[in-house]
C-alpha cells in the first residue's frame, strides 16, 4: 500500500521530534523538518558525500562555495564524490581521507556544521532499509567529532526523464524514502533537490525547461545529470535551507561549456549560460 505523501510528512514529524527532543528543531510550511546548526566560533564547514548528482557537469560543493564568496558567507566546502555508486561504496573509495576529516577536532565542539548527505538513485528509490544504513553509518562516523552537525539528507530525482509514465511515481517513492529514511538520523532535515526539480519542470515561476526541444535542467540516457540550470538550481537551494534567504547571485559562476569529451566547467556569465536565473533562484527558495 503506498503512502500519501503529507501522511508521510507528518510521520516525519512525530517520530524526528521524538528523536531530537533537545534540538529545538523547527518545522517549515511543509511540514519538513529543519536542523538545528551547532554554534561555531569563526567559519562554518560544510561536507558533500555524494556520487555523479553532486558533482557531473556542474559541481554543487564548487557553486556553492562561489555564492557563499559573493554573499560574504565564511564557509569552508570539503566533499567526498565518487561516480555511480552508493553511500557505503563513497565511504569504502574514499575511506582514507574520510577517516582523516572524521577525526579532526575544533575547539567548538563540531568540526563540521552541515554535511550533505546524497545516496545513490537505486538504493534511494528501491531500498528502504539499505538507505537507512548507510546513512546511520556515515553519520555516526561524523558525530565522534561533530556531534551536533547539522544533518541534510538530499532527496533525489526520478531516473527517468520527466515526460516518462513512470516519473510521477518515481519522484513520490523517492520523496517517500527520503522522508523515513530522515527520521531515523540526528538532526536532520531534507534537501529538497527532487521537490524544486519537479516544479521547474511544472513550471513554477513561469520557468520552461525546454529549449529548442531539450531537456535543460538534466541530461543522460540511464542516469540524468544536472545542465546549468539544474545545477545552478541545486546550489540556490542549498543556500536558501541553510541561510534562509535569497542568496545574491554574482556576475560570473563555474558553469559547464556542454557535455561533450571536450567541455568542462569554467567562469561564465549567469545571464547567459543560465535560461532563467530569477525563476529558478525563486523555485529553490520556495522548496528551502
Amino acid at each position: 500500500m503506498k503512502i500519501p505523501i503529507f501522511l508521510v510528512a507528518t510521520i516525519a514529524i512525530i517520530f524526528t521530534a521524538c528523536n531530537n527532543k533537545k534540538n529545538d528543531l523547527t518545522v517549515n510550511e511543509d511540514g519538513i523538518i529543519k536542523p538545528k546548526v551547532p554554534k561555531a566560533e569563526g567559519f562554518r564547514r560544510i561536507l558533500f558525500i555524494g556520487n555523479s548528482h553532486t558533482e557531473y557537469f556542474v559541481s554543487a560543493p564548487t557553486l556553492f562555495q562561489e555564492l557563499c564568496n559573493a554573499n560574504n558567507q565564511s564557509m569552508y566546502v570539503q566533499q567526498l564524490v565518487t561516480m555511480g555508486v552508493s553511500l557505503d561504496k563513497v565511504y569504502d573509495t574514499n575511506k582514507t581521507e574520510a577517516n582523516q576529516s572524521f577525526s579532526n577536532r575544533d575547539k567548538d565542539g563540531n568540526y563540521y556544521d552541515y554535511v550533505v548527505l546524497q545516496e545513490s538513485t537505486p538504493i534511494a528509490l528501491t531500498n528502504l532499509e539499505k538507505y537507512r544504513s548507510n546513512l546511520k553509518m556515515i553519520v555516526e562516523k561524523i558525530h565522534k567529532n561533530s556531534p551536533d552537525v547539522a544533518v541534510y539528507i538530499y532527496e533525489g530525482m526520478p531516473p527517468v526523464a520527466y515526460t516518462d509514465p513512470k516519473y510521477d511515481e518515481y519522484y513520490t517513492e523517492m520523496r517517500r524514502n527520503s522522508l523515513l529514511a530522515m527520521v531515523f538520523i540526528k538532526n536532520a532535515g531534507l534537501l529538497r533537490v527532487g521537490d524544486a526539480v519537479n516544479d521547474a519542470y511544472e513550471g513554477k515561476n513561469g520557468y520552461k525547461y525546454l529549449v529548442d526541444n531539450k531537456d535543460n535542467l538534466r541530461y543522460g540516457g540511464n542516469t540524468f545529470h544536472f545542465l546549468n540550470d539544474g545545477g545552478f538550481l541545486q546550489a540556490t537551494l542549498l543556500y536558501a535551507t541553510i541561510f534562509d534567504k535569497k542568496p545574491i547571485i554574482p556576475k560570473k559562476l563555474m558553469l559547464t561549456t556542454g557535455t561533450g569529451d571536450d567541455d568542462c566547467m569554467r567562469k561564465q556569465e549567469v545571464i547567459k549560460a543560465i535560461s532563467n536565473p530569477d525563476a529558478l533562484l525563486e523555485i529553490a527558495f520556495n522548496n528551502k
